[in-house]
């Protein structure tokens, strides 16, 4: 079964070239099947290629697959485009406010500096 991602997500063309099975959500909405509705808060630096990475390994399932990119509501990302943030991803407190259900929720890891150890 295919994912559903916005048509003009990096993901989409990249996973279609792959041979992966993708759908924009207009063509899910004409699906008679209840989506697997998963929500990606991507706390990593480089979202698009976690995009990509996460949207990969989802899309191999024989479920379809409904994705929604979240990001934290007061996080200016440094490292992706702001123009992309804003077409692709809702902040957590619009998700939360809008009452929004998922049937599972991915939070990605983030990189953090190595601390010094006290001795």
């Amino acid at each position: 079964m295919p994912i559903t991602l916005h048509e003009d997500l990096p993901a989409y063309r990249i996973l279609s070239d792959e041979g992966v099975m993708v759908m924009s959500p207009g063509r899910a909405d004409t699906q008679d099947i209840r989506p697997l509705r998963i929500g990606l808060l991507n706390l990593m630096p480089k979202k698009i290629q976690t995009e990509n990475q996460f949207a990969r390994l989802i899309g191999a399932t024989p479920l379809q697959i409904d994705l929604h990119l979240i990001r934290m509501t007061n996080h200016e990302t440094k490292n992706t485009a702001a123009d992309h943030m804003a077409a692709f991803y809702r902040p957590f407190s619009e998700v939360e406010e809008s009452g929004l259900k998922f049937d599972g929720l991915v939070i990605t890891g983030a990189p953090i500096e190595h601390l010094p150890s006290r001795r």
